[in-house]
């Protein structure tokens, strides 16, 4: 039994007719929602992983609603630092926010496999926060799986990654490592937020980022007072494939600029 899903991240929308950094984020996100109908309708479900927004528009998340309303496979979401929590509940209902933390926090059990989605935005920050009863919210749905394995979603990155943005990445890591070590089998840690592709191992634990749907950013490793460039593509999501014995996370550029030379098909021949 094979778990497939697919994450989302960064979409920024606008209200229509508008724009974010010059890029209709509309027009990508659709681009994206025609790749999972083209390629991962089979999948089991998708997260979208916060900045669902680019300033918190009530418009802006009823265009999502359209947009996303085209996916054949279910959604579920979570916030990031872009995000305004309470006009996004009063347009996706009050039921999204978590019964004990208060925040769009949630657990997905599928073919095996523990999915647990945080909230780390926090109004008026830029950098992320896991507040204590969250801490304590997670380590109880991590004891309740302790015989599967896990993947956790946020938005913000826990884990530095030698660049500029490290500054606004989640606050005081510290209690989310800590209580993900309780579980003995983390397969991923995924997030977005940077805006570019990255995988880390830190603690023992393995980490993520995708590049998502907005602009892409350069980076100068250790160098934070160097500019960076904000790039138009690629418009990225990750495609997550697990089973009992392995956990696998591809990244799809929907988005890639790049033109085709050659379609190959027919099985594949290991020598």
């Amino acid at each position: 039994m094979t778990l497939k899903f697919v994450v989302m991240s960064d979409l920024h929308l606008v209200p229509p007719g508008k724009a974010s950094m010059t890029l209709d984020t509309g027009a990508r996100l659709e681009q994206a929602v025609d790749a999972v109908i083209a390629r991962y309708g089979d999948a089991d479900f998708c997260i979208l992983n916060g900045d669902l927004a680019d300033h918190g528009q009530p418009a802006a998340y009823e265009r999502l609603t359209t947009i996303i309303a085209r996916l054949p496979i279910p959604v579920h979401m979570t916030l990031g630092n872009h995000d305004h929590r309470p006009a996004f509940l009063d347009i996706f209902g009050a039921d999204y926010a978590n019964a004990t933390t208060g925040k769009v926090d949630k657990v997905i059990d599928a073919k095996g496999y523990r999915i647990i989605v945080l909230d780390s935005s926090e109004p008026g920050r830029a950098d992320g926060v896991l507040e204590q009863v969250q801490i304590d919210w997670l380590r109880a749905r991590l004891a309740e799986a302790a015989d599967r394995p896990v993947v956790v979603v946020l938005h913000h990155n826990a884990n530095a990654l030698h660049i500029r943005s490290d500054v606004i990445r989640l606050l005081e890591p510290d209690a989310l490592i800590a209580a993900l070590k309780t579980h003995k089998d983390i397969r991923q840690v995924i997030a977005g937020h940077v805006h570019i592709t990255s995988t880390a191992s830190w603690h023992g634990l393995p980490f993520t980022t995708l590049a998502g749907g907005h602009y892409s950013a350069s980076f100068n490793v250790d160098q934070p007072d160097v500019p960076v460039r904000r790039i138009d593509g690629p418009g990225q999501m990750a495609v997550v494939v697990g089973t009992p014995d392995r956990t696998t996370v591809l990244f799809d550029d929907f988005i890639d600029g790049n033109k085709t030379i050659a379609i190959v098909g027919g099985p594949m021949v290991r020598k």
